[in-house]
């Protein structure tokens, strides 16, 4: 079967790869879709996510979606044949996060596709791949694999979108008009937002926010364009970027919630500190989520306008172009690649 192994930066291959077997409690799921993250992409060009450096060969992949082929030894859960998504978070239970209900920052959790931890967790880019049995989850009906294949990225909007607070006829701002921030535009409005205002750099990359429910789009470096809105009630930045940030604070209005959803570079990043304390802004971080996976899976199977995001879909024969196209965000929004044989 093939995979798609990372080695090292700018070292991505496409491997014959050996069909694993699944241990008790574990399951053999046939790949159908893989969705290429900016983590995936990190580890391509950098060899590394912020202070995760690559130390050994490793798959990549933590969005996926497929069918159960079979189950370990004395296995449970869904039957061979059924579609599933595979939810990528193995949390420890036992540290004083998932004991206090925040799973999503356990300090020992292992993540599909990630050097976080030595030896690296592997990933989903592959053709066949063994999982925990209790981390799959079978589609909703009305939901293809395709669109399923959003659930993850889909999750983490939700999780984002949470951390804000109560949204219902509220304006929103998001900064950064990448996959992530589509998907918080299109969470947001399915939350009740009354109105999502989004910015980014990219003429292209603000239609796709505009497909996923946007109600404005503005360039973040036109100063005069007439989309600025003089105060929102929440924003989630979404950039990645200091100045998105800074953004966000400038535009929130007082007592308003900022949320860091886009994960900044490594080091020290300047922010308008005194705003958070003059205007008693709420700063809160969101990283990855929890049982927002079964949320997003909900979401997904009654929005067929989700399909609107899916810009590509790439046979893993074709790994290296379809991480270049997704790395483009002028001629992209989500790459999937596609495991059928």
């Amino acid at each position: 079967m093939l995979g798609c192994v990372i080695h090292g930066q700018d070292d991505l291959r496409v491997e014959e790869l050996t069909v694993p077997e699944p241990g008790p409690g574990q399951a053999l799921v046939a790949v159908r879709y893989g969705g290429v993250c900016g983590s995936d992409l990190h580890y391509w060009r950098h060899g590394g996510v912020g202070d995760f450096r690559l130390k050994e060969p490793m798959l990549l992949g933590h969005e996926v979606v497929g069918t159960i082929v079979s189950h370990g030894p004395g296995g449970s859960g869904p039957a061979a044949g059924t579609a599933v998504a595979v939810h990528p978070a193995t949390p420890c239970g036992v540290c004083p996060e998932c004991t206090d209900g925040r799973r999503n920052v356990c300090r020992d959790t292992a993540y599909l596709g990630s050097a976080a931890r030595f030896p690296h967790v592997q990933g989903g880019f592959a053709a066949q791949v063994v999982v925990p049995a209790e981390q799959l989850r079978p589609l909703p009906t009305g939901l293809d694999l395709r669109r399923a294949a959003l659930a993850e990225p889909l999750s983490v909007a939700l999780h984002a979108l949470r951390r804000a607070g109560d949204v219902t006829g509220r304006h929103v701002l998001v900064t950064g008009a990448g996959p992530i921030g589509c998907l918080v535009v299109a969470a947001a409005k399915s939350a009740g937002a009354a109105r999502v205002t989004v910015t980014d750099l990219l003429p292209e990359a603000l239609r796709y926010a505009e497909i996923a429910g946007a109600d404005a789009v503005v360039r973040a470096d036109d100063p005069d364009d007439a989309g600025w809105p003089s105060e929102v009630d929440a924003a989630i930045e979404a950039s990645g970027v200091a100045a998105g940030l800074d953004t966000c604070l400038r535009l929130v209005r007082r007592g308003g919630v900022v949320v860091q959803l886009g994960m900044l570079p490594p080091g020290q990043s300047p922010f308008a500190g005194n705003l958070v304390v003059s205007r008693e802004i709420e700063l809160r971080g969101a990283f990855r989520f929890d049982t927002e996976f079964d949320d997003a899976l909900t979401l997904l199977a009654a929005e067929p306008s989700f399909d609107g995001l899916i810009s590509a879909v790439v046979p893993v024969t074709e790994a290296e172009s379809a991480f270049a196209l997704a790395a483009d965000r002028g001629r992209s929004c989500k790459v999937l690649l596609d495991f059928a044989p």
